[in-house]
């Protein structure tokens, strides 16, 4: 990860900094002073670092763009370490910077914008849990045990996540950047399907977004992340026992090459999607009885495809935690 650079006036306090992975953990406490960093070269605006303060005594101004914001104890503000910024303490001060690749939040550069250098209250929900995190977290990571960083790391990111997008206003409809990412995603799916580390938080790592918002991204589809990934298994699981080439294959041979390491479990999930078992299925098919899957069942029993999007159904924002597809 970058390290920012910033421009200090001259002032006694102390500053304390720590790792936790990817996350930088700073705090300082001292007088008054003023912090200023300088604009970076162009090519660093992808790479860079987003940071988030939190104050917890004394009062600070900070300045980014055209955006100048007045700090109160028990205020947050995000800012961007990729342009120019100023803060200032005008008095005996003590706060908590965490300092993080601007990629693991997730956020397009346009909702960055609307989250910067703004004040976010302590009564916010996310705010009155992250606050108290923050002020114990530069004395608690140094005494972490071995391993459990990256787990920390995942939750406050993934509350990160959550407070910026709490910021952001309510939108219709899925934004084109966000409907060219789920495209890549589901192409990525159906590249994937038979690989059994295929894992909602492998997509997201891989998409470098935060699992909450992957979610997100299918609720728009009227489905969920996990669901989409069982129903084109099951798809490719469905042509293939059709196939006059594989009928001599049993059917565990046909599911596990897509991802069904249980046979019990297959039959099961095929039956609440077709509304039949695989065993059934694949005789009617080589029958020549039913050459197309029901797939109105499939739909009505499953709820993995949408009719029409949902207006509103999609609020512009990016969600976290792990779950296995």
């Amino acid at each position: 990860m970058p390290e920012p650079s910033f421009r200090v006036a001259a002032c006694q306090g102390r500053i304390r900094t720590s790792r936790l992975g990817p996350v930088q953990v700073v705090t300082v406490e001292g007088g008054p002073v003023w912090i200023r960093r300088p604009a970076q070269p162009v090519e660093s605006l992808h790479d860079g670092c987003l940071m988030v303060m939190s104050l917890f005594e004394g009062s600070a101004v900070v300045s980014q763009g055209h955006r100048e914001t007045h700090m109160q104890p028990g205020e947050t503000v995000f800012y961007d370490a990729t342009h120019p910024m100023r803060i200032t303490f005008t008095g005996t001060f003590r706060v908590a910077c965490l300092i993080f690749p601007r990629r693991l939040i997730g956020l397009t550069e346009t909702h960055l914008k609307r989250v910067l250098a703004t004040p976010i209250s302590s009564c916010a929900p996310s705010a009155s849990l992250l606050t108290p995190l923050l002020d114990g977290l530069g004395d608690t990571v140094p005494k972490l045990p071995p391993g459990t960083s990256e787990v920390l790391v995942r939750h406050v990111v993934g509350l990160l996540s959550v407070l910026a997008e709490e910021r952001l206003p309510e939108e219709t409809g899925l934004p084109q950047g966000a409907q060219d990412l789920l495209s890549r995603i589901k192409a990525y799916i159906d590249q994937r399907l038979g690989d059994p580390d295929l894992t909602l938080l492998s997509v997201a790592r891989t998409h470098h977004i935060s699992t909450r918002y992957l979610h997100k991204l299918f609720e728009y589809e009227d489905t969920t992340a996990s669901r989409w990934i069982q129903r084109r298994r099951l798809e490719r699981c469905r042509r293939e026992l059709a196939r006059r080439g594989a009928a001599a294959m049993t059917i565990s041979a046909v599911a596990r090459p897509f991802g069904f390491s249980s046979a019990a479990h297959f039959s099961r999930a095929f039956r609440r999607m077709y509304g039949m078992s695989p065993a059934e299925w694949r005789e009617k098919a080589l029958l020549g009885g039913e050459s197309t899957p029901p797939e109105a069942t499939a739909t009505h029993r499953a709820g993995a495809e949408p009719r029409a999007p949902r207006p509103g159904a999609f609020p512009a924002r990016r969600p976290s935690g792990t779950a296995a597809a």
